[in-house]
């Protein structure tokens, strides 16, 4: 049945990322004083939740991440239309499982979740995070409201990465986004033999953002599931570090 199959895909791919995590951290450096601080907005699958991604955190040992804030917010209960309409976990509505490139999208759904992240990117804003050091990243269904949230967001951001995500949204919103959001670079990791969210799905990213005028690094991992490898965690961690701006 298709209740039970995203769930337990994603409650696998926390156990696994938790597992590495907690077997692989290195000891902390001591803090760099140049370094600003710095803002990572986690965004989780369908039918997950925030804390159970908050150990993705312990991977980033590098002194860079010392003045880092972290956020792994919880999507509302909301009723799934592929799930039969069950209820759980979900920042909008999703039609059918797998995701094709030309799966129906809930755009109403899905502008209301990005009012939400907006809301807490000006949060951070204004605690004194400096909008180039703003970077949100998301899983699936967090991956797509990650792509939508920073390319409709009227800053340009430090950065967005989209993991086994897929276009959420029609070719409509490119008239929406700004040209200090097109300015936002885009990583997009997708594994090949993922088949919740087909691969062609993830394929469909780059020409998009491409005429959309957004830089986008796709990144395809062969044999890769629905889930987050190390591998990918451990790019992220350099990708975001190469675009942290220090506070001299």
């Amino acid at each position: 049945m298709l209740i039970a199959k995203p769930i337990a895909l994603l409650i696998a791919t926390v156990s696994s990322t938790v597992l590495f995590v907690l077997l692989s951290r290195p000891n902390q450096s001591p803090r760099p004083d140049s370094m600003a601080r710095s803002f990572v907005l986690w965004l989780h699958g369908l039918g997950d939740s925030g804390p159970a991604n908050q150990p993705i955190r312990t991977l980033f040992t590098s002194p860079e991440f010392n003045n880092t804030i972290w956020s792994f917010p919880s999507a509302p209960s909301n009723p799934v239309t592929c799930n039969y309409g069950a209820v759980m976990p979900s920042w909008f509505d999703i039609h059918e499982i797998p995701i094709t490139a030309n799966s129906p999208k809930d755009e109403s759904g899905l502008l209301k979740a990005v009012k939400n992240v907006h809301k807490m990117i000006d949060e951070e804003i204004a605690a004194g995070t400096n909008p180039n050091n703003v970077f949100v990243c998301g899983f699936s269904q967090g991956g797509a409201l990650t792509l939508a949230s920073v390319l409709l967001y009227p800053k340009t951001l430090g950065g967005g990465a989209v993991f086994s995500g897929w276009l959420p949204f029609n070719s409509s919103i490119i008239q929406q986004i700004t040209p200090e959001a097109k300015r936002t670079p885009i990583l997009w990791s997708h594994g090949i033999a993922d088949q919740t969210v087909l691969f062609e799905a993830g394929q469909a990213g780059p020409p998009f953002l491409e005429q959309a005028g957004v830089s986008c690094e796709f990144k395809a991992y062969p044999g890769l599931g629905h889930s987050i490898s190390n591998d990918e965690l451990k790019h992220l961690q350099s990708w975001i570090k190469t675009r942290l701006h220090s506070s001299s």
